[in-house]
Parts: C-alpha cells; structure tokens; sequence
C-alpha cells in the first residue's frame, strides 16, 4: 500500500485553492498519512480534519471544509467593497484599551511636553535654509522650485517631529504594547471551538488517523516549533494542536497578534520554513513513499496595488511566494543530492491569476482553480504508472517546467479573451479555444504542432497560451476579464 504525506502551505486569501486541490484529491481516492502544515495550509488542513468520519464521508470533506471558510472567515462581496476585512480580523480592543491606559498614565510618556526653544530653533534654522537656498551669503537669496521630496521631508522632520503633541500621539500609535492590527486567538470563541481539535488525535489502538503537524515560529527561543496530533521524540515538538497552536501559525508580524503558549511568544513560521520538508523527510521519510505539494502563493500573483488593502496584501503575499518557491527548490535539490529518500514528488501548480480579497468570489475561484491544477497533477500522476522511482534515486511528477511560456494563465478567462477578439458568440467557439490550451503551436502561424517519436517538439514551437497572448488585443481583454466583476458581455 502507498503511504502518502501532503504538504499545505500559507497564502491566507488564497485559502480556496487547498481546498479545490483536496478537492480533487478526494475524488480520485487519495489518502495522506501525514499533513505538513503552515498558516492557512493548517486551517484548511486541520478543518479538513476534524469531521467525524462516521458522519462525513471523505468525498465530503471537502464541500465541509468550504462551508466552513465561506460561512466563519471570507466575507460576501457586497459587504467586502466597503469593508475589506475577513470575518475574523477583529482589532483586540480590551489589549487596545489597557495599552491606551497604560501609555496615558506613564508619566515618561509627558517628558516631550517641555519648552526646548533651542529645538525650535534648530527646526527653524533648518526651514529658512531649505526655502532660502543660500541664506547667510552676501548676495541675494537664490529661489528656487521645492521638489515635492523636499517639502514631504521639511513637514515630517521639520514640523511633525519636533511637535511635541504630535511626538506623542505617533509614540501612542506605534509604541504601545499592541503587536497586531487584529488578533484572533480566542480559544474559547464560538468560532474556535466550531473546530473540533479533539478529533484530530487517535484514540487508544485507533491506527488509521494521519499523523499531522504545522509550525510556529519561537520568539523567546528563537527556533522553529512543532505542534502536532501525537507526541513525538522530533527535538522541534513543543506540543498538542489545540486552538492556540493553529492561532500561532497564522499570526503573521503585524497583521495578527503574537501568541503566547507555555510562557513563550509565537508568530507565524511559513515566513522561514514554508511546511518543514526538512523534518519530514528526516523524521518520517521512511514512512512514506511519495509528497504531494500544495504551494498556494507565487510571485507571478502579485499585482500593482490601486489602494492600501492591495498593498498590504503585497506586502505579506510577496514574502510568502518567494519563501514558498526558494524553499520547494531547496528541498528537491536536497532530495537530488544527497538521495537519501527514494520516493516520488507530485507537485501541484500554483495558479497566478487569484487576488488577495478574503471575499466569497475570490474562495470560489480559488477552488474551481485549485481543482483544475490537482486534476492535471493526478492526470500526470497515473500517466507516470508508477510510486517507485526510476534508477534509484527521487522521482519528480508534474514540475513546473514552462510557467513562463504561459502555462499558469487562467485558461478558462483566456479562452473568453480569444472568443471575444474573434467575435465568436458561439459558446461551441469558446471550448473549442479551452481544449487548445494543452497545445504546442507554430510560433509564427498558430498551427498545431505535434510531438515526434521520441515526444520532442520542433524548434520554433511555443505553448498555446503564450501564442495567443503575444495578440495585444487579447491581451488587454484578458487583463479586463481579471477584474473585479468584469465579464465579456461588459467589454
């Protein structure tokens, strides 16, 4: 029997596609042993879960896990336009408060608050010399044009820093004991315990249950921590999952609250080991026979920001793609070098047209997509037939070879860009241009190119996708179909 271990990274928005991949996963029969888990990949890992499996069949699981996440986390879009926060981003106002009473009753706080002419005066020589560009010589001061540069740094260093009633409401904003905009670890709440953590652990002589853990980074220590659903002898193992745990391996800098566990305070760990390949190979290599990776977020997702919201999302989403890739390559190329594991890696492709937006539309497409690339990866799995790898040595099924010939497109939102610009009304038209994704055409012509004996393609030969997206006008339709509420009948 092939014993199998599933990796689920972070990506937070990008929740939707675990699910559309466990999705698939599910349909065609694939059990996992062992769940590596991180940030969102444990939410939807250990959401997965937790259903009874006496009244949840697996093929159901899913759909659960979906209804979960829709209902409890990602907001409707109506109410998103106009409150774009998920529905468990809620500010701790009684950590707010007593930091507020705390900042406002230390009386070090009021030691700004003292007449410093000499400071003033500091400040006002500074401004003449920055108006007055030659003040102090013998010849007229020479005016000049103030770069918008110059005039944004006189009004931060000349005139909010030296304010001591502005010093003290930004050491307010910045200084308090708040470590988050949001906090989310309250174990008791209706939401947390809509989880049920307790059945995620064997019970006594219960075989079949996977092993599963996710991470948290030790702030105290300084060092990677595993939490997990049985106790291990791995020197990383600080503790059982529990409400907690899932809330420390989320609580992204900034963004969430840290987390305090045992004394010690813990933040997110996807940022410096993405699902700990490392450990899993090391600890529990000899238990299976192949890795199947779930990457949610990559680079090629990232878009320019029209706001704040979008900016932040960057901000973290970045980080976490890159992270996410560096770290997948690392681990293959451990996997090639030192050969000490000989099983089969199935990776499953990121798809780069999801947004950031913790809407309904966003999970919804997330799981169609996520779906779609874990159907293509099964499809690549069987046409491998086989779980033993060749000479010896790792096998990789699925590797992301060409995602820069256009192979990570939205095929589906292609296929309307290419129907529009012809002018084919004919729904008939546009699955005619879907199924013509997997194709190989003349880079000059279009026309279909097809492998020769030994399955190599000519030179001169490119992916469809990137064929039809070298046409500026399909182009620029498919950019406007990637918009927020866009469709062809609008274009």
């Amino acid at each position: 029997m092939v014993r199998r271990a599933i990796t689920l990274g972070g990506g937070g928005p990008a929740a939707g596609l675990h699910i559309g991949v466990l999705d698939a996963l599910a349909a065609a029969d694939k059990k996992f042993d062992i769940w590596a888990l991180s940030c969102i990949g444990a939410w939807v890992g250990i959401v997965y879960n937790q259903f009874d499996k006496k009244e949840v069949k697996d093929k159901d699981r899913p759909e659960q896990t979906y209804q979960f996440f829709k209902n409890g986390v990602f907001r409707d879009d109506e109410s998103y336009e106009r409150f774009p926060i998920n529905r468990v981003f809620g500010p701790d106002w009684r950590a707010n408060t007593k930091a507020l009473s705390k900042f406002i009753g230390d009386s070090d706080n009021y030691k700004d608050f003292v007449w410093d002419p000499y400071k003033m005066m500091d400040s006002f020589q500074e401004s003449m010399s920055l108006f007055f560009n030659h003040i102090g010589e013998k010849k007229k001061p020479n005016f000049e044009k103030l770069d918008e540069g110059d005039i944004n740094g006189w009004i931060l260093n000349q005139a909010m820093a030296p304010n001591p009633f502005v010093r003290y409401l930004t050491s307010l904003l910045y200084l308090s004991n708040v470590t988050g905009l949001s906090r989310i670890n309250y174990p008791n709440s209706a939401f947390m315990k809509s989880i049920k953590f307790e059945r995620l652990f064997p019970e006594e002589n219960e075989d079949d249950k996977p092993f599963i853990f996710h991470n948290a980074w030790n702030l105290d220590k300084q060092k990677l921590a595993l939490f997990s659903n049985r106790r291990t002898g791995e020197k990383a193992y600080q503790g059982a999952i529990n409400a907690s745990t899932l809330c420390a391996c989320s609580a992204l800098p900034f963004v969430e609250e840290t987390v305090k566990i045992d004394g010690d305070t813990y933040c997110e760990g996807a940022l410096v080991d993405t699902v700990n390949f490392q450990t899993l190979i090391e600890n529990h290599g000899h238990e299976i026979d192949e890795i199947w990776v779930s990457r949610i977020v990559d680079s090629k997702q990232i878009r320019k920001p029209e706001n704040l919201h979008d900016a932040l999302a960057n901000l973290c989403q970045l980080f976490a793609a890159t992270v996410g890739e560096d770290d997948v390559k690392l681990f293959k190329y451990h996997l090639k070098e030192e050969n000490n594991w000989k099983g089969t890696v199935v990776e499953i492709h990121v798809p780069a047209h999801i947004d950031f937006k913790w809407n309904h539309s966003n999970l919804d497409q997330g799981r169609r997509l996520g779906r779609a690339a874990a159907e293509k990866a099964i499809a690549a799995y069987e046409a491998a037939a086989t779980t033993t790898a060749a000479d010896n040595t790792v096998l990789f099924i699925n590797e992301r070879k060409d995602e820069s010939e256009g192979q990570h497109l939205d095929r589906d939102r292609l296929a309307k860009a290419i129907a529009k610009v012809k002018g084919d009304a004919d729904p008939k038209a546009y699955t005619t241009y879907l199924k013509k994704m997997d194709w190989r055409v003349n880079a000059k012509t279009g026309a279909h190119v097809k492998p020769n004996d030994k399955g190599k393609y000519s030179n001169g030969s490119m992916p469809y996708p990137a064929f039809a997206m070298s046409n500026a006008e399909v182009k620029e339709i498919y950019r406007l179909l990637g918009q927020s509420g866009a469709n062809t009948n609008q274009l």
